[in-house]
């Protein structure tokens, strides 16, 4: 909790936690969460320039092994921005179809039970994913459910999974658009 007493986040947990407030503490977490990775990405960036600047240097140096080293190290900079610009993009389209879903009401509620250190209590959390998956299996064509399958793959600890259902759903929503 903040140390503001009139803050966002006290307002929510001391006035009920009603809608409002429970959009201000979304709010609050979306801001902190995307500051967090924009120093991210600054750090980042700059190690990109660092080790392209080196590279670029050792292929300047004429010699075939620093040429040939520059080019290798080249690799790692370039591969990098790749994946991040990957990444990126898949970040906005999930945020996209979060706000798509919040708009339609129909965002579920994040209430899942945790432990002191803010992990989720993963048999709570096996119970949700059944029943996104039950939902997906019922209409595999929905992005709805796949967004709601990432979740729950997120909330179990699957990773990959989650990432490649919010992927699907992506897809998905993008093919219903066109």
């Amino acid at each position: 909790m903040s140390d503001d007493p009139g803050s966002a986040e006290d307002r929510a947990t001391t006035e009920g936690g009603g809608p409002a407030g429970a959009q201000a503490v979304d709010r609050t977490r979306r801001t902190r969460s995307m500051l967090s990775a924009v120093a991210v990405l600054a750090v980042l960036l700059l190690y990109v320039l660092l080790v392209g600047q080196r590279a670029v240097a050792l292929i300047g140096s004429g010699s075939a092994v620093g040429v040939a080293i520059g080019i290798a190290i080249l690799a790692v900079p370039v591969l990098t921005l790749w994946f991040l610009g990957r990444e990126v993009t898949q970040a906005r389209a999930v945020d996209r179809l979060t706000d798509l879903l919040a708009r339609e009401g129909g965002l579920d509620v994040d209430d899942l039970p945790r432990s002191p250190a803010g992990r989720i209590d993963r048999s709570v959390a096996a119970d949700r994913f059944d029943a996104a998956r039950a939902r997906v299996e019922a209409e595999p064509g929905d992005w709805r459910g796949w967004y709601r399958l990432g979740w729950a793959y997120e909330a179990a600890g699957d990773r990959s999974r989650a990432r490649e259902s919010l992927r699907h759903a992506v897809r998905l929503e993008r093919g219903a658009r066109r």
